[in-house]
Protein backbone atom coordinates (compact mmCIF):
# COMPACT_ATOMS: atom_id res chain seq x y z
CA UNK A 1 0.00 0.00 0.00
CA UNK A 2 1.54 3.75 -0.78
CA UNK A 3 1.58 6.16 1.54
CA UNK A 4 1.17 9.48 -0.12
CA UNK A 5 2.37 13.06 1.42
CA UNK A 6 0.00 15.78 2.02
CA UNK A 7 0.75 19.10 4.05
CA UNK A 8 -1.97 21.24 5.08
CA UNK A 9 -1.48 24.69 4.19
CA UNK A 10 -1.55 27.36 7.15
CA UNK A 11 -3.81 29.67 7.97
CA UNK A 12 -3.13 33.44 7.55
CA UNK A 13 -4.61 34.49 11.13
CA UNK A 14 -4.47 38.47 10.79
CA UNK A 15 -6.45 38.52 7.83
CA UNK A 16 -9.61 35.76 8.89
CA UNK A 17 -9.58 37.42 11.76
CA UNK A 18 -10.01 41.14 10.24
CA UNK A 19 -12.72 39.67 8.03
CA UNK A 20 -14.79 37.90 11.05
CA UNK A 21 -14.18 41.01 12.70
CA UNK A 22 -15.61 43.48 10.05
CA UNK A 23 -18.98 41.13 10.00
CA UNK A 24 -19.00 41.37 14.01
CA UNK A 25 -18.54 45.12 13.59
CA UNK A 26 -21.76 45.97 11.51
CA UNK A 27 -24.01 47.09 14.25
CA UNK A 28 -21.51 49.00 14.93
CA UNK A 29 -21.04 50.46 11.49
CA UNK A 30 -24.77 50.97 11.78
CA UNK A 31 -24.95 52.88 14.86
CA UNK A 32 -22.32 55.61 13.86
CA UNK A 33 -24.16 55.76 10.32
CA UNK A 34 -27.21 56.47 13.05
CA UNK A 35 -24.88 58.89 15.09
CA UNK A 36 -23.72 61.27 11.62
CA UNK A 37 -27.37 61.28 10.44
CA UNK A 38 -28.37 63.12 14.41
CA UNK A 39 -25.52 65.28 14.24
CA UNK A 40 -26.10 66.23 10.50
CA UNK A 41 -30.26 67.24 11.79
CA UNK A 42 -28.39 69.20 15.06
CA UNK A 43 -26.48 70.65 12.53
CA UNK A 44 -29.82 71.69 10.76
CA UNK A 45 -31.43 72.89 13.25
CA UNK A 46 -28.68 74.94 14.32
CA UNK A 47 -28.94 76.89 11.12
CA UNK A 48 -32.54 77.05 11.50
CA UNK A 49 -31.94 78.28 14.50
CA UNK A 50 -29.80 81.47 13.50
CA UNK A 51 -32.24 82.31 10.75
CA UNK A 52 -35.37 82.16 13.33
CA UNK A 53 -33.30 84.81 15.10
CA UNK A 54 -32.98 86.61 12.15
CA UNK A 55 -36.38 86.63 11.17
CA UNK A 56 -37.44 87.45 14.83
CA UNK A 57 -34.89 90.63 14.81
CA UNK A 58 -36.59 91.50 10.94
CA UNK A 59 -39.82 91.20 13.09
CA UNK A 60 -38.88 93.47 15.94
CA UNK A 61 -37.45 95.91 13.64
CA UNK A 62 -40.13 96.53 11.27
CA UNK A 63 -42.49 96.88 14.43
CA UNK A 64 -39.84 99.39 15.73
CA UNK A 65 -39.36 100.96 12.41
CA UNK A 66 -42.65 101.77 12.06
CA UNK A 67 -42.07 104.98 15.38
CA UNK A 68 -39.16 106.46 13.47
CA UNK A 69 -39.51 109.85 13.08
CA UNK A 70 -36.98 111.25 10.01
CA UNK A 71 -35.87 114.69 10.60
CA UNK A 72 -34.86 116.91 7.37
CA UNK A 73 -33.38 120.15 6.98
CA UNK A 74 -33.89 122.95 4.51
CA UNK A 75 -29.93 123.77 4.42
CA UNK A 76 -27.56 120.93 5.79
CA UNK A 77 -25.17 123.83 5.93
CA UNK A 78 -26.70 124.69 8.79
CA UNK A 79 -28.18 122.30 10.79
CA UNK A 80 -28.70 118.11 11.30
CA UNK A 81 -31.01 116.76 13.09
CA UNK A 82 -31.96 113.31 14.61
CA UNK A 83 -36.13 112.22 15.47
CA UNK A 84 -37.12 109.84 18.22
CA UNK A 85 -40.70 107.94 18.62
CA UNK A 86 -41.66 110.73 20.64
CA UNK A 87 -41.28 113.47 17.79
CA UNK A 88 -44.50 115.24 16.17
CA UNK A 89 -44.63 115.60 12.74
CA UNK A 90 -44.41 119.21 11.57
CA UNK A 91 -42.23 122.47 10.09
CA UNK A 92 -40.26 124.75 12.13
CA UNK A 93 -38.92 127.51 11.12
CA UNK A 94 -35.45 128.22 12.42
CA UNK A 95 -33.32 130.81 12.80
CA UNK A 96 -29.39 130.74 14.47
CA UNK A 97 -27.65 134.53 15.23
CA UNK A 98 -24.87 132.67 17.38
CA UNK A 99 -23.28 129.38 17.64
CA UNK A 100 -21.63 127.93 21.27
CA UNK A 101 -18.06 128.27 21.69
CA UNK A 102 -15.51 127.63 24.29
CA UNK A 103 -13.01 129.84 25.63
CA UNK A 104 -9.80 130.08 24.57
CA UNK A 105 -6.60 131.66 26.58
CA UNK A 106 -2.93 131.67 25.25
CA UNK A 107 0.12 132.19 27.54
CA UNK A 108 2.91 134.47 26.66
CA UNK A 109 5.49 132.93 24.24
CA UNK A 110 8.48 130.83 25.33
CA UNK A 111 11.84 130.32 23.68
CA UNK A 112 11.84 126.43 24.12
CA UNK A 113 8.73 123.78 24.48
CA UNK A 114 11.41 121.49 26.83
CA UNK A 115 13.18 124.27 29.13
CA UNK A 116 12.76 124.07 32.63
CA UNK A 117 10.12 127.43 33.76
CA UNK A 118 11.51 128.73 37.30
CA UNK A 119 12.85 126.74 39.61
CA UNK A 120 10.59 123.70 40.04
CA UNK A 121 9.38 124.62 43.59
CA UNK A 122 6.06 122.47 43.87
CA UNK A 123 3.19 125.30 42.57
CA UNK A 124 -0.39 123.99 42.42
CA UNK A 125 -2.70 125.13 39.77
CA UNK A 126 -6.31 124.99 40.07
CA UNK A 127 -8.83 125.85 37.35
CA UNK A 128 -12.32 126.59 38.21
CA UNK A 129 -15.16 126.93 36.32
CA UNK A 130 -18.05 129.81 35.85
CA UNK A 131 -19.11 132.55 33.52
CA UNK A 132 -17.81 135.91 32.93
CA UNK A 133 -20.14 138.79 33.68
CA UNK A 134 -19.87 143.08 32.68
CA UNK A 135 -16.47 145.02 32.31
CA UNK A 136 -15.26 145.34 28.94
CA UNK A 137 -13.02 143.10 26.41
CA UNK A 138 -10.19 144.78 24.78
CA UNK A 139 -7.18 142.44 22.79
CA UNK A 140 -8.49 139.60 25.00
CA UNK A 141 -8.11 140.87 28.42
CA UNK A 142 -10.97 142.00 30.47
CA UNK A 143 -11.38 144.97 32.87
CA UNK A 144 -14.06 146.02 35.08
CA UNK A 145 -15.63 142.30 34.72
CA UNK A 146 -16.69 139.89 37.11
CA UNK A 147 -16.28 136.25 37.50
CA UNK A 148 -18.86 133.78 39.09
CA UNK A 149 -18.12 129.94 39.87
CA UNK A 150 -20.38 127.57 38.20
CA UNK A 151 -19.93 125.50 41.33
CA UNK A 152 -19.05 122.63 39.55
CA UNK A 153 -16.17 121.79 41.74
CA UNK A 154 -12.34 123.07 41.31
CA UNK A 155 -9.58 120.67 39.63
CA UNK A 156 -5.66 121.22 40.40
CA UNK A 157 -2.23 119.73 39.03
CA UNK A 158 0.80 120.35 40.25
CA UNK A 159 3.83 121.66 38.81
CA UNK A 160 7.53 120.85 39.95
CA UNK A 161 10.79 119.85 38.75
CA UNK A 162 9.41 116.95 37.12
CA UNK A 163 7.40 118.85 34.57
CA UNK A 164 8.06 122.40 34.78
CA UNK A 165 8.75 122.51 30.95
CA UNK A 166 5.96 124.21 28.76
CA UNK A 167 5.54 120.29 27.33
CA UNK A 168 5.26 118.89 31.08
CA UNK A 169 2.85 121.16 31.74
CA UNK A 170 0.56 121.11 28.75
CA UNK A 171 0.79 116.81 29.31
CA UNK A 172 -0.35 117.69 33.26
CA UNK A 173 -3.43 119.03 32.18
CA UNK A 174 -4.22 116.87 29.76
CA UNK A 175 -3.63 113.47 31.84
CA UNK A 176 -5.46 115.52 34.35
CA UNK A 177 -8.77 114.88 32.42
CA UNK A 178 -10.37 117.95 34.14
CA UNK A 179 -12.20 119.58 31.29
CA UNK A 180 -9.45 121.86 29.85
CA UNK A 181 -7.25 121.07 26.82
CA UNK A 182 -3.66 121.96 26.41
CA UNK A 183 -2.02 122.54 22.80
CA UNK A 184 1.32 123.94 22.21
CA UNK A 185 1.42 126.36 19.40
CA UNK A 186 4.42 127.74 17.27
CA UNK A 187 3.83 131.18 15.97
CA UNK A 188 7.03 132.05 14.46
CA UNK A 189 8.22 134.66 16.60
CA UNK A 190 11.28 134.69 18.54
CA UNK A 191 9.33 133.07 21.70
CA UNK A 192 7.50 131.28 19.61
CA UNK A 193 6.36 128.35 22.16
CA UNK A 194 2.72 129.08 22.90
CA UNK A 195 0.35 127.20 25.86
CA UNK A 196 -2.97 127.43 24.18
CA UNK A 197 -5.84 125.93 26.76
CA UNK A 198 -9.45 125.62 26.21
CA UNK A 199 -12.41 124.56 28.21
CA UNK A 200 -13.66 120.98 26.32
CA UNK A 201 -17.52 122.29 26.96
CA UNK A 202 -18.46 125.18 25.24
CA UNK A 203 -21.08 127.37 26.69
CA UNK A 204 -20.80 130.74 28.71
CA UNK A 205 -20.74 128.72 32.41
CA UNK A 206 -17.34 127.14 30.91
CA UNK A 207 -14.89 130.04 31.06
CA UNK A 208 -11.88 129.65 33.16
CA UNK A 209 -10.51 130.83 36.26
CA UNK A 210 -7.22 129.83 37.12
CA UNK A 211 -5.25 130.33 40.15
CA UNK A 212 -1.25 129.05 41.50
CA UNK A 213 -0.35 128.20 45.01
CA UNK A 214 3.07 128.01 46.02
CA UNK A 215 6.68 129.19 45.43
CA UNK A 216 7.37 129.21 41.92
CA UNK A 217 6.97 132.82 40.31
CA UNK A 218 7.50 132.19 37.14
CA UNK A 219 4.67 129.84 37.20
CA UNK A 220 2.13 131.93 38.42
CA UNK A 221 3.13 134.74 35.72
CA UNK A 222 2.53 131.90 33.18
CA UNK A 223 -0.81 130.43 34.22
CA UNK A 224 -2.54 132.65 37.12
CA UNK A 225 -5.68 134.21 35.50
CA UNK A 226 -8.78 135.92 36.84
CA UNK A 227 -10.87 137.63 34.75
CA UNK A 228 -11.79 139.78 37.47
CA UNK A 229 -8.04 140.71 38.78
CA UNK A 230 -4.90 139.22 37.46
CA UNK A 231 -4.79 137.95 33.58
CA UNK A 232 -1.32 136.42 32.50
CA UNK A 233 -3.16 135.01 29.55
CA UNK A 234 -4.88 136.22 26.75
CA UNK A 235 -8.28 135.56 25.92
CA UNK A 236 -8.81 134.31 22.40
CA UNK A 237 -12.00 133.26 21.88
CA UNK A 238 -14.86 133.83 24.15
CA UNK A 239 -17.12 131.26 25.88
CA UNK A 240 -20.47 131.96 24.57
CA UNK A 241 -23.87 129.76 23.98
CA UNK A 242 -26.00 128.96 20.69
CA UNK A 243 -28.68 131.35 20.01
CA UNK A 244 -31.57 130.23 17.99
CA UNK A 245 -35.17 130.87 17.92
CA UNK A 246 -37.49 128.02 16.63
CA UNK A 247 -40.97 129.34 14.99
CA UNK A 248 -39.90 132.97 16.58
CA UNK A 249 -39.35 131.43 20.10
CA UNK A 250 -35.80 132.43 21.48
CA UNK A 251 -33.68 129.43 22.56
CA UNK A 252 -30.40 129.38 24.17
CA UNK A 253 -27.90 126.26 24.28
CA UNK A 254 -24.35 125.66 25.95
CA UNK A 255 -23.84 123.48 23.22
CA UNK A 256 -24.43 123.25 19.58
CA UNK A 257 -26.02 119.81 20.13
CA UNK A 258 -29.51 121.24 21.03
CA UNK A 259 -32.01 118.86 22.28
CA UNK A 260 -35.41 119.31 23.52
CA UNK A 261 -36.22 122.70 21.67
CA UNK A 262 -38.60 120.52 19.54
CA UNK A 263 -40.17 117.95 20.91
CA UNK A 264 -37.97 114.47 20.26
CA UNK A 265 -35.66 116.12 18.09
CA UNK A 266 -32.11 116.78 18.42
CA UNK A 267 -30.64 119.71 16.84
CA UNK A 268 -27.20 119.58 15.34
CA UNK A 269 -26.00 123.58 14.90
CA UNK A 270 -23.10 124.22 11.89
CA UNK A 271 -23.39 127.73 10.93
CA UNK A 272 -25.80 131.16 11.64
CA UNK A 273 -28.30 131.60 8.86
CA UNK A 274 -28.71 135.26 7.13
CA UNK A 275 -32.20 133.84 6.13
CA UNK A 276 -34.57 131.34 8.12
CA UNK A 277 -34.15 127.49 7.50
CA UNK A 278 -36.93 125.00 7.81
CA UNK A 279 -36.50 121.30 9.73
CA UNK A 280 -39.22 119.10 8.68
CA UNK A 281 -40.22 115.96 10.62
CA UNK A 282 -42.10 113.11 9.20
CA UNK A 283 -42.54 109.62 9.54
CA UNK A 284 -39.39 108.02 8.30
CA UNK A 285 -41.04 106.32 5.45
CA UNK A 286 -37.75 104.67 3.64
CA UNK A 287 -36.61 103.41 7.07
CA UNK A 288 -40.13 101.39 7.47
CA UNK A 289 -40.24 100.09 3.42
CA UNK A 290 -36.57 99.57 4.49
CA UNK A 291 -37.66 97.27 7.58
CA UNK A 292 -40.28 95.55 5.56
CA UNK A 293 -37.99 94.60 2.79
CA UNK A 294 -35.27 93.33 5.26
CA UNK A 295 -38.39 90.88 7.10
CA UNK A 296 -39.30 89.50 3.62
CA UNK A 297 -35.63 88.70 3.09
CA UNK A 298 -35.53 86.92 6.81
CA UNK A 299 -38.95 84.98 6.04
CA UNK A 300 -37.66 84.31 2.34
CA UNK A 301 -34.75 82.77 3.95
CA UNK A 302 -36.11 81.08 6.55
CA UNK A 303 -38.81 79.20 4.76
CA UNK A 304 -36.44 78.32 1.53
CA UNK A 305 -34.25 76.57 4.16
CA UNK A 306 -37.64 74.95 6.13
CA UNK A 307 -38.31 74.01 2.68
CA UNK A 308 -35.56 72.16 1.64
CA UNK A 309 -34.27 70.57 4.92
CA UNK A 310 -37.58 69.13 5.01
CA UNK A 311 -37.45 67.81 1.16
CA UNK A 312 -38.10 63.89 0.77
CA UNK A 313 -35.61 62.27 -1.41
CA UNK A 314 -36.04 61.07 -5.39
CA UNK A 315 -34.27 58.70 -7.77
CA UNK A 316 -32.58 61.82 -8.91
CA UNK A 317 -31.69 63.97 -5.52
CA UNK A 318 -31.25 63.49 -2.07
CA UNK A 319 -33.79 64.16 0.81
CA UNK A 320 -32.98 66.96 3.22
CA UNK A 321 -31.45 66.17 6.57
CA UNK A 322 -34.99 66.84 8.11
CA UNK A 323 -37.07 65.07 6.35
CA UNK A 324 -40.09 63.57 7.68
CA UNK A 325 -38.85 65.31 11.03
CA UNK A 326 -42.18 66.36 13.10
CA UNK A 327 -40.67 69.53 14.50
CA UNK A 328 -40.15 71.01 11.11
CA UNK A 329 -43.71 70.21 10.19
CA UNK A 330 -45.35 71.62 13.51
CA UNK A 331 -42.80 74.95 12.35
CA UNK A 332 -44.56 74.96 9.51
CA UNK A 333 -48.00 74.87 10.73
CA UNK A 334 -47.39 77.56 13.32
CA UNK A 335 -46.29 79.80 10.59
CA UNK A 336 -48.98 79.22 8.65
CA UNK A 337 -51.50 79.78 10.74
CA UNK A 338 -50.07 83.25 11.68
CA UNK A 339 -50.20 84.35 7.94
CA UNK A 340 -53.51 82.93 7.37
CA UNK A 341 -55.08 85.11 10.93
CA UNK A 342 -56.22 88.32 10.24
CA UNK A 343 -55.05 91.59 12.28
CA UNK A 344 -57.98 92.87 14.28
CA UNK A 345 -58.49 96.61 15.27
CA UNK A 346 -57.77 98.33 12.08
CA UNK A 347 -59.16 98.68 8.58
CA UNK A 348 -55.99 96.90 7.26
CA UNK A 349 -56.33 93.07 8.58
CA UNK A 350 -53.86 91.12 5.97
CA UNK A 351 -50.10 92.14 4.70
CA UNK A 352 -51.73 91.74 0.89
CA UNK A 353 -53.30 95.07 1.76
CA UNK A 354 -50.25 96.89 2.23
CA UNK A 355 -48.02 94.69 -0.32
CA UNK A 356 -46.59 92.04 1.10
CA UNK A 357 -47.89 88.91 -0.65
CA UNK A 358 -47.14 84.86 -0.72
CA UNK A 359 -45.72 83.74 -4.37
CA UNK A 360 -46.60 80.23 -6.00
CA UNK A 361 -42.92 79.30 -4.30
CA UNK A 362 -44.24 80.15 -1.17
CA UNK A 363 -41.66 83.08 -0.41
CA UNK A 364 -43.68 86.76 0.09
CA UNK A 365 -42.38 89.30 -2.43
CA UNK A 366 -42.45 93.03 -1.03
CA UNK A 367 -44.38 95.78 -2.92
CA UNK A 368 -42.65 98.94 -1.42
CA UNK A 369 -45.24 101.44 -3.75
CA UNK A 370 -48.28 99.93 -2.26
CA UNK A 371 -46.40 100.23 1.51
CA UNK A 372 -45.71 103.86 0.71
CA UNK A 373 -49.45 104.62 -0.48
CA UNK A 374 -51.22 102.18 2.38
CA UNK A 375 -48.65 104.54 4.59
CA UNK A 376 -49.94 107.64 3.06
CA UNK A 377 -53.65 107.00 3.08
CA UNK A 378 -54.19 105.75 6.94
CA UNK A 379 -50.76 105.12 8.75
CA UNK A 380 -52.21 104.47 12.01
CA UNK A 381 -53.93 101.57 10.23
CA UNK A 382 -50.46 100.14 9.10
CA UNK A 383 -49.14 100.63 12.59
CA UNK A 384 -51.88 98.69 14.05
CA UNK A 385 -51.60 96.04 11.32
CA UNK A 386 -48.03 95.33 12.29
CA UNK A 387 -47.28 96.45 16.00
CA UNK A 388 -50.57 95.77 17.93
CA UNK A 389 -51.22 92.63 19.92
CA UNK A 390 -52.50 90.82 17.22
CA UNK A 391 -50.32 92.85 14.14
CA UNK A 392 -47.99 90.22 12.49
CA UNK A 393 -44.61 91.48 13.25
CA UNK A 394 -45.72 91.53 17.16
CA UNK A 395 -46.91 87.80 16.12
CA UNK A 396 -44.42 86.50 14.41
CA UNK A 397 -41.35 88.36 16.36
CA UNK A 398 -43.36 86.23 19.67
CA UNK A 399 -43.41 82.73 17.67
CA UNK A 400 -39.60 83.40 16.98
CA UNK A 401 -38.69 83.71 20.55
CA UNK A 402 -40.94 80.70 21.92
CA UNK A 403 -39.47 78.78 18.84
CA UNK A 404 -35.39 79.88 20.27
CA UNK A 405 -36.16 79.52 24.11
CA UNK A 406 -35.06 77.17 26.03
CA UNK A 407 -37.80 74.23 26.09
CA UNK A 408 -39.18 75.17 22.71
CA UNK A 409 -39.59 73.45 19.34
CA UNK A 410 -36.02 73.59 18.36
CA UNK A 411 -34.07 73.63 21.99
CA UNK A 412 -36.44 70.42 22.64
CA UNK A 413 -36.22 68.56 19.43
CA UNK A 414 -32.11 69.46 19.47
CA UNK A 415 -31.88 68.00 23.17
CA UNK A 416 -33.97 64.48 21.77
CA UNK A 417 -31.55 63.91 19.11
CA UNK A 418 -28.24 64.50 21.75
CA UNK A 419 -30.09 61.98 24.04
CA UNK A 420 -30.20 59.19 20.92
CA UNK A 421 -26.81 60.23 20.36
CA UNK A 422 -25.49 59.52 24.21
CA UNK A 423 -27.46 56.35 23.77
CA UNK A 424 -26.17 54.98 20.61
CA UNK A 425 -22.70 55.89 21.82
CA UNK A 426 -22.42 53.85 24.77
CA UNK A 427 -23.97 51.08 23.11
CA UNK A 428 -21.10 51.48 20.31
CA UNK A 429 -18.94 51.56 23.38
CA UNK A 430 -20.01 48.46 24.75
CA UNK A 431 -20.11 46.65 21.69
CA UNK A 432 -16.42 47.85 21.21
CA UNK A 433 -15.34 46.08 24.71
CA UNK A 434 -17.25 42.94 23.26
CA UNK A 435 -15.04 43.44 20.04
CA UNK A 436 -12.07 43.30 21.84
CA UNK A 437 -12.48 40.10 23.52
CA UNK A 438 -14.25 38.47 20.48
CA UNK A 439 -10.85 39.48 18.54
CA UNK A 440 -8.62 37.90 21.04
CA UNK A 441 -10.88 35.12 21.24
CA UNK A 442 -10.82 34.58 17.49
CA UNK A 443 -6.71 35.32 17.14
CA UNK A 444 -5.95 32.60 19.90
CA UNK A 445 -8.09 30.10 18.35
CA UNK A 446 -6.83 30.19 15.23
CA UNK A 447 -3.03 30.86 15.91
CA UNK A 448 -4.29 27.19 17.67
CA UNK A 449 -5.30 25.84 14.89
CA UNK A 450 -2.52 27.24 12.89
CA UNK A 451 -0.36 25.07 15.22
CA UNK A 452 -2.26 21.67 15.54
CA UNK A 453 -1.99 22.21 11.85
CA UNK A 454 1.64 22.53 11.97
CA UNK A 455 1.95 19.68 14.06
CA UNK A 456 0.03 17.36 11.89
CA UNK A 457 2.24 18.31 8.55
CA UNK A 458 5.45 16.83 10.85
CA UNK A 459 3.39 14.24 11.62
CA UNK A 460 2.62 13.78 8.25
CA UNK A 461 6.80 14.10 6.94
CA UNK A 462 7.60 11.81 9.71
CA UNK A 463 5.77 8.98 8.82
CA UNK A 464 6.36 9.53 4.93
CA UNK A 465 10.08 9.18 5.80
CA UNK A 466 9.86 6.42 8.29
CA UNK A 467 7.71 3.82 5.80
CA UNK A 468 9.28 5.29 2.90
CA UNK A 469 7.67 5.25 -0.63
CA UNK A 470 7.00 1.44 -2.32
CA UNK A 471 8.21 0.25 -5.56
CA UNK A 472 5.55 -0.46 -8.42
Amino acid sequence: MAITSSTATALDVPTLVSQLMAVERKPIDTLNTQVTDYQAKISSFGTLSSLVSGFQTAAQNLSTSLQKFAATPSDPNVLSATAGSTAVAGTYTMNVSQLAQSQNLIAAGQTSSTAAIGTGTATTITFDFGTISGGTLTNGVYSGATFTSSGSGTKSITIDSTNNTLAGIRDAINAAGMGVSATIVNDGSGTPYRLVLASTSSGVANSLKITTSGGDAAVNNLLAYDPAGVQNLTQTQVAQNANLTVNGIAVTSASNTVSGAIQGVTLTLKNTTLTPASLTVARDTTAINSAASSFVDAYNALASQIKSRSAYGTSTSPGGTLAGDGTLRTMQDQLRSIFNTPASGGTLTSLVQVGISFQKDGSLLLDSTQLDSAMAANFSDVTNLFSSSTGFATRLAAWGQSTLTPGGLIDTRTQSLNDSIKTRNDEIDKLNNRMSALQKQYTTEYTNLNMLLSSMNSTSTYLTQQLGTPTK
